[in-house]
Formats: structure tokens, C-alpha cells, sequence
């Protein structure tokens, strides 16, 4: 592993990624997946409250889904997989034994390739593996003081998908880089909403800092409770640090335990001693069989494998011919990319294009809350105000002030500027509100003459006023410096 920059010490980090997948049952049970907005305890039967004497079902479309995520990140898929026991004893979970993966997962051995500060990774991918989730705590306090926690089983048994990565990172940076890619290869795919923020996609990282002149030993802290990738990387920031000052106090290395992320505070705070893989206990899950991963349907299942975000990035950047901040922007957000392929398909310049969503249509959808698919200008409402513009029949300041209106009221661009007027270009009626301005600014024309060239941008304003933005801003200016002589 390379040394840090601080030329002292060198970081180690490993991520392990939950991410919940879109199946219309659980995992192992016939119970709905789509739990989210039912109330309590209701989407629920013996299998997922891990009632005795129940027998599992394997979700053959999660194991369909974990199998092509793997191949997306260039894994193998071995012949043989089975399920397992891991055992621990927690509130939230229903059995007291959580059905997973352990010797034999679905997927092994692949890699992610990432960009940071221009500079190329590839970070290994340890394995993919399916498991079922738990059930959800809720904690609070009473009006009397009193803290209490609530159990919601819905959540219980619907199928997850953890990822693991080799501990290839050496910045919070490469880790955020990671998680970001990570989640758009799933989003593409199919297999989850991927979505932090609901808890769709969650992120455990382990990281340790060790002497650059030493050996790197086998502790670790793993951070828990992080629920964007500001958190991910502000926690390994933060918890690089202080691991750091633990080593230059003279009391390394670091315990291995488990910390979690206070947002609030910016810190990370101990939990507990971090566990073994051997605390858990693993043994063959006895109510399920081993599954034998036929190489014609593992074929099947690659069959359907869509265009992935690094070649879409490609083809944006070197076909279509977009700059890459603004491929990158539109293939981080799914719905956007959507809006710009369907109104390039109908105009010649995709890069104005992009530049019209990744400007404006993102500063109204931010300030409006909304999503891409629920903005009342569409993408052939924005075709259609750019080729109004193409035909000077209005400026580019009143393209952006109709494209406001447009998203304020969801009145076209046509009804707008039959309202408002066109574009005035007669070099004639300028001439007047030209002559008019210099008239009635005497100061103005002084100021110009006096060598203060900033006055004729005053004059352009006025002329702009008198004409409610209509005239040609490049015609007004025109017409100014040849008055002024």
C-alpha cells in the first residue's frame, strides 16, 4: 500500500455496502418487498416474524439480480453457492440467526474502476452476496422522559445485497468516488433505488491507519451509521485523524471496534468491540439447498445486461459530444439523463442542450423540490423555446426569462411570446430607443466621453428597459458605440 501524502502514515480502506433489491416479494417469503409506506407490523407472516418450525423459499429474481450486479462489476460466478447461518443475537432480528452468505456466495473476485483528481484506480471487489434484512428499531422518548425503542417487522426478510470490497482505498476521497459509482452501476441495472437517504443503500466502512515504516496489521474500526456520501466521507476524514493522534500519543495502534458517525458533531463514537467473522458462528443453512449456477443461465443473465454509466459516460463524452462535467452530471441522476436524450433526439446541438438542463432546468428543479419527470417544462416544450431563439425571434435573455414562466405557469413558449412580443431586430425602432436613452442620460454620454467605457453598458440597460428586454442586446450595442462615436 502506497504512504499517505503526510509522508507518516498510510490509510487503509475497505467498504461494505447494503443495498436493498427491487423484488416484488422477500427474500424468503411471499410476503410484499414493498413495505415502505405500510403501517407497522402488517406486511408480516410466520416465515419473516421467524416463527418456529417455518421452512424459507429462495427468491430466484433476487438471486437473478445479485448474479448480474456481480457480472456488472466484472466478477466470476462460481459454479456452486449456498446459503448460510450467521448468528447473533439482536433486537431486530427475528430468528437470532440472519440467513446469509458466507464460503460460497453468488459472486466473487471482481473490481470497480475509479477516476480521482485524474488519476485512475482500480479497487478489488472482495464479493457479492445475497442476504435478508432485519427488522427496523425505532427509538424515542416519552413525553414523561422516559426512553423507549419499537420493533416494525416489515422490513424483515426483504432481500438484501451486500457488496464488499477489497481495502484498496486510500482516501475518503477514492471511498466517496467508490460509493458513487457503485450506486449508478445499480441504479442502471435495475436492482435498487440505491437511495441513502431511505435507507436503500447503506455503508459500512472499515478503516485503519498504520506507520508508513511498519507493517500494516489486521485491526480495524468499522464505521456504522452513515446516510450520504457527505457522511461517508466526512467519517473517514474525520475517524483518519483521529486515528492519527492515537499513534503520535504512543498508544497504537488503534483498537478494533465498531464507531458510529454523529453527524451533528462531525465525530465518530465508540459502540462496541468490533466482532470477528468467527464470533458469528457460520454453518450451512439446513433448510435450504445448495443451488448449482448453470453456466447457460448465468449466460442468460448477462444477456440483459444494459449500457453500464462508464460507457454511457464514453459515448456522451466521445459520440454525442458533450463536455464531461456535464455527462458526469446527467449520469448521476437518471431521470435527467432520460429528459437530454429525448430532447437531443430532436435538435442538432446536444451540448446547448445539455447546457440548458444542467443550468436551468437543475436550478428550477432545486428550487422547486421536484424531480426531473415531474417539471412542467418537458423536453419538447425546451426544443421548442431554443428554436425560437435560433430564429432571433427572441433573445437569449428572453429564453431564459420565458423558460421561468414557463416553469412557473406550464404555459408554452409560443403563448408566452405571442403575449409578451418578439424580439425586436428592426435596426430602425432600436435606432429611436437608442437616440432616446442617449438624450435622456447626458451624464452617461460624459461619463463614455470622458474614456469611462462602462457608461455605454449603462446606456445598453436603458435601451433594454424602454424595450422590456426585447431588443437585440448585440444590435443595441451596436448601435450605442456607433452614436457615441
Amino acid at each position: 500500500m502506497a504512504a499517505r501524502a503526510n509522508g507518516g502514515y498510510r490509510v487503509v480502506i475497505g467498504l461494505e455496502v447494503h443495498a436493498q433489491l427491487l423484488t416484488e416479494s422477500k427474500m424468503f417469503c411471499a410476503c410484499s418487498a414493498k413495505y415502505a409506506d405500510a403501517p407497522p407490523n402488517t406486511v408480516v407472516c410466520p416465515i419473516c416474524l421467524g416463527m418456529p418450525g417455518v421452512l424459507p423459499v429462495i427468491n430466484e429474481q433476487a438471486v437473478e439480480m445479485t448474479i448480474l450486479t456481480g457480472l456488472a462489476l466484472n466478477c466470476r460466478i462460481p459454479a456452486h453457492a449456498k446459503f448460510d447461518r450467521k448468528n447473533y443475537a439482536y433486537p431486530d432480528l427475528m430468528k437470532w440467526y440472519q440467513i446469509s452468505q458466507y464460503d460460497l456466495p453468488f459472486c466473487v473476485g471482481g473490481h470497480l474502476d475509479v477516476t480521482v483528481d485524474g488519476i485512475d484506480r482500480r479497487l478489488g471487489i472482495t464479493r457479492v452476496h445475497l442476504e435478508e434484512d432485519t427488522a427496523r428499531m425505532i427509538h424515542g422518548r416519552d413525553e414523561a422522559g422516559e426512553d423507549y425503542s419499537l420493533l416494525d417487522v416489515n422490513r424483515s426478510g426483504a432481500p438484501l445485497m451486500e457488496i464488499v470490497s477489497e481495502p484498496d482505498m486510500k482516501t475518503a476521497a477514492e471511498a466517496r468516488e467508490y460509493l458513487m459509482s457503485l450506486r449508478n452501476i445499480l441504479v442502471y441495472l435495475d436492482v435498487s433505488t440505491a437511495n441513502m437517504q431511505e435507507g436503500a443503500f447503506r455503508c459500512d466502512a472499515n478503516i485503519s491507519v498504520w506507520p508508513r515504516d511498519g507493517e500494516i496489521g489486521n485491526s480495524k474500526v468499522e464505521v456504522k451509521n452513515m446516510n450520504s456520501f457527505r457522511s461517508v466521507y466526512r467519517a473517514l476524514e474525520f475517524e483518519e485523524k483521529r486515528q492519527i493522534a492515537v499513534w503520535e500519543s504512543g498508544n497504537g495502534p488503534p483498537e478494533q471496534e465498531t464507531r458510529g458517525w454523529h453527524e451533528a458533531s462531525g465525530t465518530t463514537v465508540s459502540q462496541r468491540t468490533k466482532e470477528y467473522a468467527h464470533d458469528y458462528r457460520y454453518f450451512a443453512e439446513p433448510d435450504l439447498p445448495p443451488l448449482v449456477l448453470d453456466e447457460a443461465w448465468v449466460g442468460e443473465i448477462a444477456a440483459r445486461m444494459p449500457e453500464l454509466p462508464s460507457a454511457l459516460e464514453h459515448r456522451l463524452i466521445e459520440q454525442v459530444g458533450i463536455r464531461p462535467d456535464d455527462a458526469r452530471q446527467l449520469i448521476n441522476n437518471r431521470e435527467l439523463l432520460r429528459y437530454f436524450e429525448e430532447a437531443a433526439a430532436s435538435y442538432g446541438d446536444p451540448q446547448r442542450v445539455a447546457n440548458w438542463i444542467t443550468r436551468d432546468l437543475v436550478k428550477a428543479l432545486g428550487d422547486a423540490g421536484a424531480s426531473p419527470s415531474e417539471s412542467p417544462v418537458g423536453p419538447g416544450d425546451l426544443i421548442e423555446l431554443l428554436k425560437l431563439e435560433d430564429s432571433n425571434r427572441v433573445s437569449g435573455k428572453m429564453a431564459r426569462d420565458i423558460f421561468r414562466t414557463m416553469f412557473e405557469t406550464g404555459r408554452s413558449a409560443a403563448e408566452i411570446v405571442a403575449q409578451q412580443g418578439e424580439q425586436i431586430t428592426d435596426q430602425d425602432e432600436i435606432r429611436q430607443a437608442v437616440v432616446k436613452a442617449i438624450q435622456e442620460n447626458p451624464k452617461a454620454v460624459a461619463d463614455f466621453q470622458a474614456g469611462k467605457k462602462q457608461a455605454a453598458g449603462f446606456l445598453v440597460g436603458r435601451v433594454m428597459r424602454a424595450t422590456r428586454g426585447r431588443a437585440n442586446p448585440a444590435r443595441v450595442n451596436e448601435l450605442i458605440a456607433a452614436e457615441l462615436g
